[in-house]
């Protein structure tokens, strides 16, 4: 074993020794990772690329400006079928035909990216005011005959709900710090529920309800990311309030398309699809408020 490891060092050594600087290999060469002669682009033993990986500055910036430009020719060509094509765009990646589109969970995290730089530019834009106003919050005065836990409850609540009403920027910080998680947990919640609504299906699988869900969300965040953008103009935000109606009609459209179902039944998956999402992002939200009003405290 010993001596195998030593001619294939060597004849790497060799193999390096031998090439210019940022030339591909030729077949016959050495594999300058485990010494195997190359036939092709890539060693059929390791998988590592056959190329000299000393390059220039030059040769490096290029290869970065390369593959920058190839990821975004990906994500353009893939952008309009996410659009006008959900369903096939979907099934395309399902059956394989994948290296033409960028990867799904790719996509859905660029598009979140985008959502959250729209609401920075929306919040530099249109600065909320600096003023906090003070309020106090009525509390109705606790009976006799209200039990020992609501008293608890209600005590609780009051003085943090009092701190939060001054201490309005920070609260609201911390909530825009947790939309981001927000949005990456409604991944595997919407792969849940989906998993639920077509659990009798044959030959369909939790990851298809994933490359669904990814980009389903990711139309979505498109979408929102461009009214935040449009909205930023006075004279369109009515007009394009209504843009907020493509996501049924888009989801039924990729619903239908990839589960092949019929319109009564994509119309009730969808409405109890709508259901539970809606009793998530709640009981989500509840959990944030609660967590932040603990870990503020209580006004002085």
């Amino acid at each position: 074993m010993d001596r195998n490891l030593e001619i294939a060092t060597a004849a790497s050594l060799g193999g390096l020794a031998s090439r210019r600087v940022g030339r591909p290999a030729e077949a016959g060469e050495p594999c300058a990772n485990c010494g195997t002669p190359l036939a092709g682009a890539y060693c059929h033993a390791c998988g590592q690329l056959a190329e000299d990986f000393e390059r220039s500055i030059g040769a490096l910036l290029a290869e970065a400006f390369e593959n920058l430009f190839h990821a975004d020719g990906r994500l353009f060509r893939t952008l309009p079928r996410l659009v006008l094509d959900p369903a096939g765009l979907t099934r395309d990646y399902l059956a394989g035909h994948r290296a033409s589109q960028m990867p799904p969970l790719r996509l859905f995290l660029v598009v979140v990216l985008l959502f959250f730089l729209a609401g920075n530019i929306r919040d530099l834009a249109e600065p909320s005011p600096t003023a906090i106003r003070t309020v106090v919050l009525p509390m109705p005065p606790l009976s006799a005959q209200i039990d020992r836990r609501a008293r608890t409850i209600a005590a609780w609540f009051r003085p943090r709900l009092q701190y939060a009403s001054t201490h309005q920027r920070e609260i609201g910080m911390a909530m825009d710090s947790w939309l981001h998680r927000i949005a990456i947990v409604l991944l595997p919640l919407s792969t849940a529920f989906l998993s639920l609504l077509f659990v009798f299906r044959r030959r369909v699988f939790v990851y298809d309800h994933a490359i669904f869900a990814m980009h389903s969300l990711a139309f979505m965040g498109l979408l929102f990311t461009l009214i935040a953008l449009l909205g930023l103009a006075p004279p369109l935000r009515g007009p394009v309030a209504w843009l907020a109606l493509a996501v049924p009609i888009h989801l039924f459209v990729q619903m239908r398309g990839v589960y092949r179902t019929g319109v009564i039944g994509t119309l009730l998956r969808m409405a109890l699809l709508f259901g539970l999402s809606v009793i998530a992002l709640i009981a989500l939200l509840t959990a944030v408020v609660a967590f932040e009003l603990n870990g503020m405290g209580t006004a002085p």
